[in-house]
């Protein structure tokens, strides 16, 4: 990189307050740029954690390691953190490196067009920034996923997904609760809602392989010693992070013996739990262990078994005022229904009206295949990064940590411009083909690919995740290959945010 004295400083769109977001923003900050907007849809900070309220809502990552790197939390309650939990971390960091004071909330993104070096950015509030970059922090899991099931704005109870949750509706003995869905998020309140004594029906179209691994408190002395020893809350993130490198993501990339062990342990897991072997099978997967997420739950299978809790296996055929009639003509009348049918992973930055070089729209450029470079940069799209595209280990491993992998490879690219090597980058073409066979080549030795059809997977089937170890994602983002990117040179501009 050319030394350049005569440092320029950019000006920067942060599209979310999320996890990724906040720490786009601080990490922009410690580079020394300032010129930084934050545009949040919504009143407050959190993202995942502040949309996701279900009842028993946690992460199925280890608490010590689901934090930023420099900003360990030794005051976790569990193992495994609880969302509200969770949530607080992110708004204390927020605070903490004055971030909260900067966004500009209930003001989302409607568009965003380049044009001759520039990023205008136009929000629901009526403004327009204009940009050298723009950051989209939007996430993956934000656009709920609706069924679609005939007559489902039929029914005359309460209705309502897990993303929005609705509080004020009294679950309990006496109620009748219909759950459509059993992935991760409903084998965690699914047990929830069973504890409160209303008779819980789960329809269920694809089961779900379980991993047992026990969640625990932890007590007051040891948050205290974690306080006063920071190696030791340092010491559970090394754990954690030694577990999903060498375990879960080598288990689903092809290596034998960690996929022997996960695939053993679910399926002994499966066996000792379910006690009635015929509610067993209905609940044994036909595919791989791996191909979906695998979901980590001590209490699903416990809490199936219940009196008050009924598998439903019969295809859904369509939804009435009074409830589910399934295909063999049952009706399941229901005081309330739960959509436990997760996101729109592929929706990424969009509904917002994005639009690149020479007039290319977002929705045109992916109109035959989600494509991304490095999961970064997108053709014809310059100076935008999409943090959390498409192709990042985003299945099994810490998003935190993919972030912060991520925008230390960002902020070496904008250290470029600032040093005035270029004023517009994007990746080539060739590059692009070349990453995506080198992906698809690696899908070939994953577990992804058996049998089962996934949020990982596009519309063609394909799946969207980095299909190598963490290791080798890490080592290949730690510098940008500036042969696969095309810079250029525009004549001198005006680099400052202004709202108009």
């Amino acid at each position: 990189m050319v030394e350049n004295n005569n440092k320029r400083t950019p000006s920067v769109v942060v599209i979310g307050a999320g996890m990724t977001g906040i720490l786009a923003t601080i990490k922009l900050r410690e580079a020394g740029i300032t010129d930084i907007t934050i545009l949040e849809k919504k009143a407050k900070v959190g993202g995942t954690w502040r949309e996701n309220t279900y009842p028993g809502v946690a992460c199925d990552v280890p608490a010590h390691m689901y934090t930023y790197s420099f900003e360990q939390n030794p005051n976790w309650s569990n193992y495994f953190a609880r969302g509200p939990e969770i949530q607080k971390y992110f708004e204390g960091i927020a605070d903490k490196y004055a971030v909260t004071g900067k966004v500009r909330f209930n003001e989302a993104v409607t568009g965003a067009r380049y044009d001759n070096g520039k990023w205008t950015v136009e929000t629901s509030q009526g403004n327009t920034f204009i940009a050298d970059f723009v950051i989209s922090a939007t996430g993956i899991l934000h656009h709920p996923s609706k069924p679609d099931i005939e007559g489902l704005d039929s029914f005359q109870g309460d209705m309502f997904h897990t993303a929005e949750w609705d509080h004020s509706v009294e679950i309990g003995k006496g109620k009748r609760v219909g759950v459509i869905g059993t992935g991760s998020t409903a084998a965690q309140f699914i047990p929830e809602l069973v504890k409160t004594g209303a008779d819980v029906s789960v329809f269920m179209r694809t089961p779900q392989w379980l991993l047992p691994m026990s969640d625990f408190t932890i007590p007051e002395w040891a948050k205290a010693m974690m306080r006063r020893f920071p190696f030791i809350p340092n010491l559970f993130r090394n754990t954690g992070k030694f577990t999903l490198e060498h375990f879960f993501t080598k288990a689903v990339t092809g290596h034998k013996p960690p996929k022997f062990i996960l695939e053993t342990a679910c399926k002994l897991n499966l066996r000792f739990s379910i006690k009635d072997s015929v509610l067993r099978e209905k609940l044994r997967p036909n595919y791989q262990v791996g191909c979906k997420r695998v979901v980590i739950n001590t209490t699903y299978y416990k809490a199936i078994q219940k009196s008050n809790s009924h598998l439903i296996t019969e295809s859904i055929e369509r939804i009435t005022e009074k409830g589910i009639v399934t295909r063999d003509g049952k009706l399941h009348e229901l005081d309330v229904l739960v959509l436990s049918t997760g996101f729109k992973p592929l929706n990424f930055m969009r509904p917002m009206n994005l639009v690149g070089k020479n007039g290319l729209h977002i929705d045109d450029a992916w109109g035959e295949k989600i494509q991304a470079y490095r999961s970064v940069l997108l053709p014809d799209f310059p100076n935008f990064f999409l943090m959390l595209g498409p192709y990042t280990p985003i299945g099994n491993f810490s998003v935190i940590a993919m972030s912060e992998v991520q925008m230390n490879y960002v902020l070496k690219l904008i250290e470029r411009w600032r040093n005035r090597e270029f004023d517009e980058l994007e990746p080539c073409q060739k590059a692009i083909e070349r990453f995506n066979g080198y992906v698809k080549d690696g899908v070939k030795n994953t577990s992804w690919v058996g049998g089962c059809n996934s949020w990982y997977l596009d519309g063609d089937g394909d799946p969207i995740l980095w299909p190598y170890t963490w290791k080798q994602w890490v080592k290949e983002m730690a510098e940008p290959d500036m042969n696969d990117l095309m810079t250029l040179k525009t004549p001198e501009s005006q680099h400052s945010i202004e709202v108009a």
